[in-house]
């Protein structure tokens, strides 16, 4: 049986006259107004396109990426999708209840307080007074603001607003949840139990349409995902898929990090706080020595790190690679072993990862320098530096033992075994 379409967006695109604020509308009655009043277009104005032909669907209980850099169209689909503008050609067709949470200061009237709020929202997406009463325990309890509920809404801080919208949005039962990269105000707990909340919505039946620029955060939460450039989508499909397109886009490949400038100079990003050591490249590669960030199972990887010493100490400076699963789970980490203390220059380290060690999927590389002569101190750290993806082509893989599905896990290592058959077994 198919599921049922929940979200159907045809050939949608958005207008915007740069140059005349007045013609800009923000909604279905003022699109009305301005369509009747409309005057023609000024020498001093420019049509700005948002959206350009997008077109997707998706079905109930799927979670949807959309990924893109600043600028592609990603918060103006969600204005869309919401209702809060309408678009200039095109046609939506949503299945049901929605509930958004885009941006601190959408969906709360500030003068209401914290529970007054939550019965407002409720209203609004057809809930009944009992129905909202049977939640809202539970939404104060997510959200965390339970000395605050009182309060009006206006004078939360940031991160409190974020809790409590985000508390509402998700506990409501919608059937439709739209959330935009609002959740990033919150902190590292609050996010994490938010994404946990938001697997539990979808698993549960609903539909959720997620925009991130955190790449580990859409291929744990996400089955499939959208790229946006320029207003136009321009790849759809498995989320590891598309996020590596993401990273392909532009100058540089997403298996090679580049440190633009010369470190030494001032306003070199790549040169450490303490001004002793700077990164300089990235790359990973295939065993026959070629920048990829596509890795075939049985290959082995190696990760080449350069990088440049400033100035003399007296210890030890150790290059460390820490990898991470698309859902955000730690694989491993490995050290330079017994690093030498070095003289300033520029130096090369080369991690080589044997195969049939990784599992298939995407993984990030974080990357950092460190000494360990007082404690532990961190002298560079690139969080998710290099992205690269191992593929599995099932057929002729050696430590499969014929098993035909994904396998679970990080890792994949091809260990030793030893089987013979015995006369009896006592």
């Amino acid at each position: 049986m198919s599921l049922k379409s929940m979200i159907s967006v045809e050939n949608v695109s958005k207008r915007y006259m740069i140059g005349n604020s007045r013609r800009e509308h923000r909604g279905l009655r003022h699109a009305l107004t301005d369509w009747i009043n409309r005057k023609p277009k000024t020498k001093n104005e420019r049509e700005f396109w948002a959206l350009k032909g997008v077109s997707f669907e998706v079905k109930q209980g799927e979670t949807l990426g959309v990924i893109g850099r600043n600028g592609a169209g990603k918060s103006t689909l969600m204005k869309v999708l919401s209702r809060i503008t309408e678009p200039t050609t095109g046609r939506i067709k949503l299945g049901g209840r929605v509930a958004s949470l885009l941006e601190v200061g959408t969906g709360f009237h500030p003068e209401l307080t914290g529970r007054e709020n939550i019965f407002l929202n409720g209203t609004i997406l057809g809930m009944s007074q009992k129905e909202i009463r049977s939640k809202l325990d539970e939404i104060i309890a997510f959200a965390e603001i339970e000395s605050f509920i009182e309060t009006p809404v206006k004078r939360y801080s940031s991160g409190m607003y974020v809790r409590l919208a985000f508390a509402v949005a998700a506990h409501l039962e919608p059937d439709i949840l739209l959330v935009d990269e609002v959740l990033s105000v919150g902190d590292a707990s609050f996010q994490k139990k938010s994404l946990g909340k938001m697997k539990e919505v979808s698993e549960g039946g609903r539909t959720v349409l997620f925009v991130s620029h955190s790449m580990p955060t859409v291929t744990s939460l996400c089955s499939r995902c959208i790229l946006l450039d320029g207003g136009r989508i321009v790849k759809e499909g498995p989320a590891s898929e598309v996020v590596l397109d993401y990273y392909s886009q532009g100058e540089s490949s997403c298996a090679v990090a580049q440190y633009p400038g010369i470190p030494s100079e001032p306003g070199g990003i790549e040169r450490s706080e303490d001004m002793i050591v700077g990164l300089l490249q990235l790359v990973v590669e295939n065993e026959r020595g070629e920048v990829s960030p596509s890795i075939e199972i049985e290959e082995k990887v190696r990760v080449r790190i350069r990088y440049r010493i400033f100035e003399k100490v007296g210890y030890a400076l150790a290059p460390n690679l820490h990898f991470f699963r698309a859902d955000g789970v730690c694989a491993f980490v490995s050290f330079l072993p017994e690093p030498p203390v070095l003289s300033p220059g520029d130096y090369e380290a080369i991690c080589y990862i044997p195969s049939l060690m990784l599992n298939e999927g995407v993984y990030f590389v974080g990357i950092s320098i460190s000494s360990f002569h007082q404690g532990v101190l961190t002298h560079v750290w690139q969080q998710n530096a290099l992205t690269f993806n191992v593929r599995d082509p099932i057929i002729g893989i050696r430590n499969r033992g014929g098993y035909p599905g994904t396998m679970p896990g990080a890792m994949r290592p091809s260990l030793e075994w030893d089987h013979a058959r015995v006369d009896s077994l006592k």
